[in-house]
């Protein structure tokens, strides 16, 4: 047997298995995460980190994937725009941040259980058909969030993005910018060569944390600052 493809078929079996745990594991903690709401709902956020962080261990353990994150966030609230290129990020978000305020569809709070448990966390539904009446339920929903020290979190090009690739932001980002006034801090994240096929790859996920970028600047500009920040780890593959 080739070497190409034993290595295969081992990504394969790591693949399979990180699947059974890390769903079997899901189940479980989402079964949790309603008991929480129901006698303790403001410790919600601490099972939703400890799912990200589950998520995490499986991916080292049984998938052969690490994690290495530079740079350190604010302690103060911030606006997070977050590259988007697999379903890495949207779960990762809630190690690599405490307790943020996630900006998603609003089609994920439909998911059975799953969907009440993030309801109680916080997360912020975007309704993508709704043009400025979703930007004001999102601006709400922002500023009760920043009243409880929340960093907010958003993938501001909207949808997944393929490594190698940048897609235009959505306009959405920077209304919202515009009107909670708020720096943005922009991260760069490299999972789409290990998590966005079918079998995962062993290797190294890079988690770049970008410098503040402040409040109160031009479209254009917080437009063009944040595109560049989010795809530093892209430089020399953008086609």
């Amino acid at each position: 047997m080739a070497r190409e493809d034993r290595a295969s078929l081992v990504s394969i079996a790591r693949s399979l298995a990180f699947y059974a745990a890390f769903y079997a594991g899901s189940a479980v903690l989402v079964v949790w995460a309603i008991f929480v709401e129901v006698v303790s709902p403001r410790s919600v956020w601490k099972v939703a980190e400890a799912w990200s962080r589950f998520h995490r261990a499986c991916l080292h353990r049984l998938a052969g994937i690490r994690i290495d994150v530079s740079g350190r966030l604010p302690a103060s609230p911030a606006l997070i725009a977050c590259k988007h290129e697999s379903f890495f990020e949207a779960i990762d978000s809630l190690a690599l941040v405490r307790n943020p305020a996630v900006f998603a569809k609003a089609e994920l709070m439909r998911i059975p259980l799953w969907g009440r448990v993030a309801r109680a966390h916080g997360l912020i539904p975007v309704s993508r058909d709704q043009g400025a009446k979703a930007l004001r339920a999102m601006v709400a929903a922002a500023r009760k969030a920043l009243a409880q020290e929340r960093h907010l979190f958003i993938f501001p090009e909207g949808t997944r993005v393929p490594h190698g690739s940048q897609a235009k932001l959505q306009a959405g980002f920077a209304g919202l910018y515009k009107m909670i006034d708020l720096p943005v801090v922009p991260i760069a994240v490299a999972s789409g060569t290990h998590y966005s096929r079918r079998w995962l790859r062993p290797g190294t996920i890079s988690i770049v944390i970008g410098e503040p970028i402040p409040a109160g600047l031009p479209r254009e500009e917080i437009e063009a600052r944040v595109l560049a920040s989010i795809n530093v780890l892209n430089q020399g593959e953008l086609a």
